[in-house]
């Protein structure tokens, strides 16, 4: 079970192995981070829709695509693992970096879907981990707004694209492979 998170203390990813009392957290920095019961049906469409395009672009070749409840340990390979998050979709095209349990390291893309309770840590703090880790695609998407912030890694730092409702976005990390903004806001 769970122990309320004290404040002072630190956790680490055989802390949050060892809860099993069906409550879905993210640990970030050692600091445990509740996630919210189940997300809006926007927020569930909009993760279909692009994982869909994601999958069916991905068949048969290197990379694959992971949807949530996925554990992805950012320092895995560090002397601190204490950050464990669990992003809405997450593609990977390293397999050595994937075991039964998740993804041990950077993925390859990231997307993060806004919900109003995770919108400042999504923003701020997991951006900030994400650059920190190397991930070199970090999506951010806003339903509510119809909007999507494309971050690129690059010498870095993220450099932002944004793109609108109607919009085909590139997929830089994966050569050739788009996703169609209309069928991600259509039922929205």
């Amino acid at each position: 079970m769970l122990p309320l998170p004290k404040h002072d203390e630190h956790y680490t990813y055989s802390d949050y192995a060892s809860w099993n009392d069906g409550n879905r957290c993210e640990l970030i920095d050692g600091v445990v981070y509740m996630m919210s019961p189940a997300p809006t049906r926007e927020h569930q469409a909009a993760s279909m829709a692009i994982s869909s395009q994601l999958y069916n672009y991905l068949k048969g070749r290197q990379c694959a695509v992971y949807h949530a409840p996925f554990d992805v340990r950012l320092n895995a390979a560090g002397d601190r693992d204490d950050t464990v998050v669990q992003p809405d979709i997450v593609v990977v095209c390293d397999k050595a970096k994937l075991d039964r349990k998740g993804c041990n390291g950077a993925p390859d893309m990231v997307v993060e879907i806004l919900s109003p309770s995770t919108l400042s840590r999504d923003r701020v703090l997991k951006l900030n981990k994400y650059l920190q880790a190397g991930v070199r695609e970090y999506w951010i998407v806003d339903t509510e707004g119809k909007t999507v912030s494309v971050h690129l890694l690059e010498d870095g730092r993220y450099v932002i694209n944004a793109y609108g409702e109607t919009e085909t976005i590139p997929v830089k990390t994966i050569s050739g492979c788009q996703i169609d903004m209309r069928e991600v806001f259509a039922d929205i």
